[in-house]
């Protein structure tokens, strides 16, 4: 079964791919419809973390950011940082 991290979450996503493939491009297409009542635009980050499993380019992408707000959380706010598990930036090594 695949698992997805992040920001200190784990989450069991189905181990066919295909089926993955294609929650993730839904999750993504309704966060496009996001002016609509139900569907909102949180579907889509969510719609790329779970396409990031499959997908090299994304998962880099992904893990980018991660990496970003990491250092952005751990500068601006610390326990905020420690919360989810990102920690403290080292000392020049931002």
């Amino acid at each position: 079964m695949a698992k997805v991290s992040f920001a200190g979450f784990k989450v069991n996503l189905p181990a066919n791919r295909l089926l993955r493939v294609c929650v993730g491009g839904l999750l993504i297409i309704g966060g496009l419809l996001g002016f609509l009542p139900i569907l909102g635009f949180w579907m889509v980050p969510l719609g790329l973390i779970v396409l990031s499993v499959d997908s090299p380019v994304i998962r880099r992408f992904r893990r980018n950011a991660m990496v970003k707000l990491g250092h952005w959380l751990g500068r601006s706010w610390p326990r905020v940082a420690k919360k989810l598990g990102f920690g403290r930036p080292r000392a020049g090594k931002l």
